[in-house]
């Protein structure tokens, strides 16, 4: 096991803050992580899990010990008569997952395409794009406890997943009764997940990007490797590619209102997007909200408003002065003030902020 001391996390941000990590070991295996605790001063110090860094928000040097997630492998682990099992280490890039499944004959990931990270984060964001979340796809995952070194298993249940959260983003989550619950966040470092895909495969379809892609196609049964395809294209034309643009990918969560409430904003913005939900709720795009207050390509310093989608923001700074975390962060809350003062929604951030 190595120590690094001072490394830049520049490139480890899709943001492409420039921010160093105080300390840093890289866990290609569960024994990197029985190394650390293994060491008394490692062990006490307070821990920070980095993955692909697609959905966090640098605002300085972070001096919790980083733990670099770097554990690599996809492989078919099971089958039932209703879906194959398919498990991916933690340090493995989505997209990449969601591609080689496809190409094994295993469909049911192509909704999810392109959504930048690795698998290990996508449990604990729940990450989900036109109309699929990870939880629908989920099976169970491997973890280690960062206290005793244990290693644990958690299904969907156990996983407490909701719309982009998990028991991995809270300390303490509280049960039905009020009782205090269990909370993972910053206890625990997601090794291997597993995806449960299934062989009876449906087409998710419903999205007014989709439709439009099947219209000018002239296809209307896609398969999922047309469905993959059409994702990749809509994704590409409405984001910017972290590499050359960074971003954090969405920055806010799209918010959920009362019917009541949803009718009355109807009735002054007729033109809202919105979208009724199973349980009764409506979920509004917060991108139209933002928009609407008029931000999409405005700045703040560094940090900006893509022009194409008001829901990413952006890094606008050159290599050599890159965005800080304050600036995106001074961006976000002013957005978040125009938006409440004009809706009375307040948007919650996705990204992770350090």
């Amino acid at each position: 096991m190595l120590v690094e001391k001072n490394v830049p996390l520049q490139h480890s941000n899709s943001f492409g803050i420039m921010a160093k990590a105080l300390s840093l070991v890289r866990v290609s295996a569960e024994s990197d992580i029985a190394a650390v605790l293994q060491d008394d001063a490692l062990r006490a110090m307070s821990k920070f899990v980095l993955g692909g860094g697609s959905n966090i928000v640098l605002t300085g040097d972070v001096k919790p010990l980083v733990l670099k997630v770097e554990i690599m492998g996809k492989r078919l682990v099971g089958e039932t008569a209703k879906a194959w099992i398919v498990e991916a280490g933690a340090g493995e890039n989505w997209h990449d997952l969601v591609t080689w499944t496809l190409q094994m004959g295993y469909p049911g990931l192509e909704n999810l395409a392109l959504i930048p990270g690795t698998v290990g984060a996508s449990p604990v964001q729940n990450i989900g794009a036109y109309g699929v979340e990870l939880q629908d796809r989920f099976e169970s995952l491997d973890a280690v406890d960062l206290t005793t070194g244990q290693r644990f298993t958690l299904n969907a249940a156990q996983c407490a997943f909701g719309y982009r959260d998990s028991v991995f983003k809270h300390t303490s989550i509280a049960t039905s009764a009020g009782t205090p619950g269990f909370g993972l966040a910053g206890k625990a470092l997601i090794t291997h997940v597993r995806f449960s895909l299934p062989k009876a495969w449906k087409a998710v379809l419903g999205y007014a990007d989709i439709e439009k892609k099947m219209q000018q196609a002239g296809v209307h049964a896609p398969d999922a490797q047309q469905i993959y395809d059409w994702i990749c294209e809509i994704r590409r034309a409405k984001l910017p590619d972290p590499q050359v643009i960074g971003n954090a990918g969405s920055f806010f969560k799209n918010p959920t209102v009362s019917p009541e409430q949803c009718a009355d904003i109807i009735q002054r913005e007729p033109k809202i997007v919105h979208y009724p939900l199973a349980d009764g709720t409506v979920k509004l795009a917060a991108g139209w909200l933002i928009d609407a207050c008029g931000w999409k390509g405005k700045s703040v310093g560094n940090a900006g408003v893509y022009d194409r989608q008001a829901l990413v923001l952006v890094n606008r700074g050159g290599p050599g002065n890159p965005v800080t975390g304050g600036e995106v962060m001074t961006l976000a809350k002013a957005i978040q003030t125009s938006v409440y003062e004009r809706f009375g929604i307040l948007l919650e951030p996705e990204p992770v902020v350090v």
